[in-house]
C-alpha cells in the first residue's frame, strides 16, 4: 500500500478534534488531511471516521467497526478515552455495559463491579456458598458452645413438684397442692416392659433409632412461638423427658434452643432404656403423682414392678394428659369424668392396636386383653369446698398464663383467689341444712339417692366470685364441680332474659321500639304460637304447635310482668319468637352466658325461650347480677393476683365492665322480678326475707332439676338442684324425691338461697336499694281480651291499661297461687286447676314456676330436635 494512503497515528485521550488541535501545534508544522485524502470510503470526517490503533475502519458501518474493535481489544482502550465516550453517550464505569476503571478492590464485590442490569445486582457463587459456609460455621460454634455449657439431667434432683399455694380474699391461705412428697424413683428392672412398650408405641415409635431430637418438630415448634401461635412440645420421649426437668414450663425460643442441646447431649451419654427409665420417673400421671412407681400406686394400690398389662397401658393413656384423660375428671368442663372415662377407654384400645401395629405386641395377646382396668377410689388431702375452689382458681389462672392445668399443678405459685372464707362456710351450712330436713336415703334409697346441689354467689358490681358450693367434697369422693354444672337446664329462669331482649330490642310488631313489660300476651294453655309472619309454627307432627303451660288454667291476656309473676309459659314462648331467638341469643351472651351452654337442639325452637340450655350457677349469677348493676355485665373471675418466685406475673386485672342493655332496662326487669319475689312462685320463701330482693324460680319437663336465681345490690346468688345417673352421665326426674310429687324452683332451691343470703348480706351495713325503674316501651295488646270464662278467670285487678304506666306500681292485690296459700315447704300443697306437675294431656310440664315443655319438641324452621349443651365458667377449655 502506497505512503499516502496509510492513516497517520490517532493521538490518545483527545480524538480528531484534540489531533487536530495537537497537529496544529506541532514543531512539524503539519495540516490536518484535506477531505477525502485519506482514501476513506465515506471521504469525511466524521467522529467515527477512525477507530484507535490507526486501523481503517472496514466497510459494513458503525456497528461492524464496534465489533471489530471489541475483537482486536480495541474497545478496552476506547472505554478509557473519555473524549469518545462523553461524544458516544456511553456509560460511566460500573453503570453502563463497560467494565469499572481499574481500582481498589472490595471485599465483598456487591452489588457486582462490571456488571450491569441485573447481573449486577445477582450474587456470585464465590459470594454465596462463602456466606453459606460462614453460616454453617458460626451454628456448628454456637452448637458447640451451647452443648459444652448444659449437663445432663439428674432425675434425682430435678422434676420435683413444688406446691402451689391458694389464698383466701382475705389474704390467709386457704390450701397447698402438689409438692415432692408422691414420687419415687425406681430402676429400670422394675418397669415393666409393657409400660416402655406402651409408651414407646404411642409416644415415639422410632424412639431407639432416633438421635433424640425431631428437627421438623422443633422447627414447627420455633415458628410458632416466633409467630405468637400455639406453642407445641418436642416429640420425642427424650424431648419429653429434658422438658420435664424445666418445671417453669415457660414456652420461649431460649428454653427450646436449650431443650435441643441436652437432649443431644442426653442421646449421647445415657443409653436408650436410661433415658427411657428416666421419662418414666418423672413424668405427670395425674393424681399428684409424678413418676410410674407413684401412679402405680395412686390409680391401682400397687407398686410398678407388679403392674398388669392392662393397668401398663392405661398409665400410658394418662400420658396424653391427665387433666383430659383422668377417669376422675379435671380443670375445665371439657374435662368431666364422663369425658374423660370416654377419651381414656378409647386411647387405651388404641394404644394396644398400635402395639401390634410397630411390632411390640402380638396379635395373639392383643385379642385376649378386652376390659379396661379398674381403679382404686381416689384419696384427696382437699376437703370441704376446698377442692372446687382451688380447681376454679386453677382454671382461671391457667387460661390466663397459658399454660394447661397439668403444666400448672408442676407447682411454684403463690394464687390470692376472691373467695370469701365466711361466705363459702354459709353457703355451704346452708345446703347442708336443707339436705338433712330433705333427703332421706334410708326412708327413700332410690327416690333420694343422686340428688345434688349446686350454688355460686357473684359481686355484681365486679364479677368476683365470692362464694360456691360444688358438692360433698373430694374427700368424699365427689369431684365433680356442681356450681361448675354442665348438662342441667335451667328452666323459667331464662325467661327474664327474653323479657330483657324485648325491652332492648323490641318486636317485629313494634318495628324496633322497646317493648313495655305492660304489654299483653295470651296466656291460656295449649296456645298455637306462630311465626312473625302470623303462621302457625308446626310441631314435629306436622300439626300447629301448640305450648304447654304447667296447668289448664285460662288465664286470658295477660302482662308480661304477670306471666314472669306466676311463670305462665305462653306468653314467653309467643315472645321470644316475636323478638326473635337471635337476639335472645345475643343478650344472653351480652350477660355473660357463653355459646357452647346453648341448647344446640332449640336454637331455632320456641322451647329454646323456656330454657332448655345449660349454663353453670355461676354463669346465671352473673348473669343476673347485670340486672342488679343496672345493665353493666362483669366477666366472672376468681383469682386476683398470682406470684411466680416472688413476682407478681401479669393478666390479672380485674375485669372490665361492658354495657349488656340500657340501664333502664335492667331496672325494669328488675321491678319485674321483685314482683315474682312480693306476689308470685318465690313469694312462700323469699318475700319476707327484710331487704330488697329481685329473683326468678325455674323448673325444668319431668322435674329434672330446679332454680332458683336471685340478687340484691351487693350479691348475686344462683342455686340448683338436680338428680344424674353418674353412670351413664344422665338426668334423673326428680318427682317423688324427697317424699313429694315434683320439686319446684320455689320450695327447695329458694330455700337454700334464702338461708345463705340472711346470712352473706348481714355483712354490709346497710343493703342498698335498687333503682327506680323508669316507664319504658310500647304497650301492645292493651285491652284485657279475648276474657277468659268466668270460671277459669283470675282477676288482674293490679295491672293497668294505662298507656304509660309505671312498672313498679301496684294497685291492687292478685288472686293467691297454690303455692301462697301454703304454709312450711309447700310440698304437698296442689292447685287443683293445675297437675301438679305430672301428666297433662299426655306430656310432662314440670313444676309450678312453669317448667319447659319439650314434648312435642316444635320447630321453627328446619325441625330441628333438642339436644344437650354445655355450661361451666369458661365454656369448655374452662379455660
Amino acid at each position: 500500500m502506497s505512503e499516502h494512503r496509510r492513516k497517520p497515528p490517532q493521538p490518545q485521550g483527545g480524538g480528531r478534534a484534540a489531533a487536530r488541535r495537537g497537529q496544529s501545534g506541532s514543531s512539524s508544522g503539519r495540516r490536518a488531511a484535506p477531505r477525502g485524502a485519506t482514501g476513506s470510503p465515506s471521504g469525511s470526517y466524521g467522529p467515527d471516521s477512525y477507530e484507535p490503533g490507526g486501523e481503517e475502519r472496514p466497510y459494513g458501518g458503525r456497528a461492524e467497526a464496534r465489533r471489530a474493535a471489541q475483537r482486536s481489544g480495541g474497545g478496552r482502550r476506547r472505554a478509557a478515552d473519555p473524549g469518545r465516550a462523553g461524544r458516544r453517550g456511553a456509560p460511566p464505569a460500573g453503570r453502563g455495559r463497560g467494565p469499572a476503571a481499574p481500582g481498589r478492590k472490595r471485599f465483598i464485590d456487591y452489588p457486582r463491579a462490571g456488571k450491569y442490569g441485573w447481573r449486577r445486582w445477582m450474587p456470585s457463587w464465590k459470594l454465596v456458598s462463602g456466606l453459606f459456609l460462614g453460616f454453617i460455621g458460626s451454628l456448628v460454634a454456637v452448637a458447640g458452645i451451647g452443648y459444652a455449657m448444659v449437663g445432663v439431667p439428674n432425675p434425682n434432683k430435678t422434676a420435683l413438684a413444688q406446691n402451689n399455694v391458694f389464698y383466701w380474699a382475705d389474704k390467709s391461705q386457704m390450701a397447698a397442692t402438689g409438692g415432692q412428697t408422691n414420687r419415687q424413683i425406681v430402676g429400670s428392672e422394675k418397669i415393666p416392659k409393657a409400660v416402655k412398650n406402651a409408651v414407646v408405641s404411642a409416644e415415639n415409635a422410632s424412639f431407639y433409632e432416633d438421635k433424640g431430637i425431631d428437627p421438623m418438630g422443633i422447627a414447627r415448634a420455633l415458628a410458632n412461638m416466633a409467630s405468637g401461635g400455639e406453642t407445641q412440645g418436642g416429640s420425642t420421649i427424650t424431648q419429653q423427658y429434658v422438658k420435664n426437668t424445666y418445671l417453669s414450663q415457660e414456652q420461649t425460643v431460649s428454653r427450646k434452643f436449650k431443650e435441643l442441646f441436652i437432649s443431644i447431649k442426653v442421646n449421647s451419654k445415657l443409653s436408650k432404656d436410661e433415658i427411657l427409665s428416666r421419662y418414666l420417673n418423672t413424668a405427670y400421671f395425674g393424681r399428684n403423682a409424678y413418676g410410674i412407681q407413684a401412679a402405680a400406686q395412686a390409680y391401682f394400690g400397687v407398686d410398678a414392678e407388679d403392674l398388669t398389662t392392662e393397668q401398663c397401658v392405661f398409665l400410658a393413656s394418662v400420658l396424653k394428659g391427665p387433666n383430659l384423660y383422668n377417669p376422675d375428671g379435671g380443670v375445665g368442663s371439657n374435662a368431666t369424668p364422663e369425658a374423660n372415662t370416654a377419651r381414656a377407654k378409647e386411647r387405651w384400645s388404641w394404644i394396644l392396636d398400635r402395639m401390634v401395629e410397630v411390632g411390640r405386641m402380638p396379635q395373639s395377646e392383643r385379642a385376649k386383653i378386652t376390659t379396661f382396668p379398674k381403679l382404686k377410689p381416689k384419696t384427696s388431702s382437699l376437703t370441704g369446698q376446698t377442692g372446687y375452689l382451688v380447681d376454679i382458681a386453677k382454671e382461671y389462672a391457667a387460661k390466663k398464663l397459658g399454660l394447661t392445668a397439668d403444666q400448672l399443678d408442676r407447682g411454684g405459685y403463690r394464687i390470692y383467689t376472691t373467695f370469701d372464707k365466711k361466705k363459702v362456710q354459709e353457703l355451704e351450712a346452708a345446703v347442708k341444712k336443707t339436705q338433712k330436713s330433705f333427703l332421706d336415703l334410708k326412708e327413700r334409697p332410690e327416690l333420694d339417692k343422686y340428688v345434688q346441689f349446686g350454688a355460686a354467689s357473684v359481686d355484681p358490681k365486679t364479677g368476683a366470685i365470692v362464694a360456691l358450693y360444688g358438692g360433698e367434697g373430694f374427700d368424699k369422693g365427689h369431684y365433680t364441680n356442681n356450681a361448675n354444672t354442665t348438662g342441667v337446664p335451667v328452666g323459667s329462669t331464662w325467661k327474664p332474659i327474653v323479657l330483657a331482649s324485648a325491652m332492648q330490642y323490641g318486636t317485629y310488631q313494634t318495628e324496633g321500639e322497646p317493648l313495655s313489660p305492660m304489654a299483653r300476651y295470651n296466656g291460656n294453655d295449649l296456645v298455637v304460637i306462630k311465626n312473625q309472619q302470623g303462621d302457625p309454627i308446626m310441631g314435629n307432627d306436622g300439626k300447629p304447635f301448640r305450648q304447654k303451660n304447667e296447668g289448664t288454667k285460662a288465664w286470658g291476656m295477660v302482662t308480661l310482668k304477670k306471666a314472669m309473676e306466676q311463670s305462665i309459659n305462653t306468653p314467653f314462648a309467643q315472645l321470644g319468637i316475636d323478638v326473635g331467638l337471635s337476639k335472645t341469643r345475643n343478650m344472653a351472651e351480652a350477660m355473660g352466658i357463653k355459646e357452647e351452654s346453648f341448647d344446640k337442639g332449640n336454637l331455632n325452637n320456641v322451647s329454646f325461650s323456656l330454657g332448655t340450655s345449660t349454663p353453670s350457677a355461676i354463669r346465671m349469677a352473673d348473669a343476673y347480677g347485670t340486672f342488679a348493676a343496672e345493665g353493666e355485665h362483669f366477666e366472672p373471675y376468681s383469682v386476683t393476683k398470682v406470684l411466680k418466685d416472688g413476682v407478681e406475673l401479669p393478666g390479672f386485672e380485674k375485669p372490665k365492665g361492658s354495657q349488656a342493655m340500657e340501664a333502664n332496662v335492667a331496672n325494669n326487669v328488675t321491678d319485674v322480678l321483685e314482683n315474682v319475689v312480693k306476689n308470685g312462685t318465690a313469694k312462700e320463701k323469699i318475700a319476707d326475707i327484710g331487704f330488697p330482693v329481685a329473683g326468678k324460680t325455674g323448673t325444668t319437663d319431668k322435674n329434672k332439676s330446679a332454680w332458683f336465681v336471685g340478687y340484691t345490690r351487693e350479691l348475686s346468688t344462683a342455686v340448683t338442684l338436680f338428680r344424674t345417673d353418674p353412670a351413664k352421665g344422665e338426668l334423673l326426674s326428680m318427682n317423688g324425691t324427697g317424699g313429694v310429687p315434683s320439686i319446684h324452683g320455689g320450695d327447695i332451691p329458694a330455700q337454700v338461697w334464702r338461708d345463705y343470703m340472711v346470712k352473706a348480706e348481714a355483712s354490709y351495713d346497710d343493703p342498698e336499694p335498687f333503682p327506680e325503674a323508669e316507664p319504658l316501651g310500647e304497650i301492645i295488646n292493651p285491652s284485657p281480651s279475648p276474657t277468659p270464662t268466668p270460671s277459669a278467670t283470675e282477676t288482674e285487678e293490679e295491672e293497668s291499661p294505662s298507656p304509660t304506666p309505671t312498672p313498679s306500681a301496684t294497685k291492687g292485690k292478685p288472686e293467691p297461687s297454690a303455692t301462697e296459700t301454703c304454709s312450711g315447704w309447700g310440698w304437698k300443697c296442689q292447685d287443683p286447676t293445675t297437675t301438679g306437675g305430672t301428666d297433662t294431656g299426655g306430656t310432662t310440664t314440670g313444676g309450678t314456676d312453669g317448667g319447659v315443655s319439650t314434648s312435642p319438641s316444635p320447630t321453627a324452621s328446619d325441625g330441628s330436635t333438642k339436644g344437650n349443651g354445655n355450661g361451666g365458667l369458661f365454656g369448655g377449655s374452662t379455660g
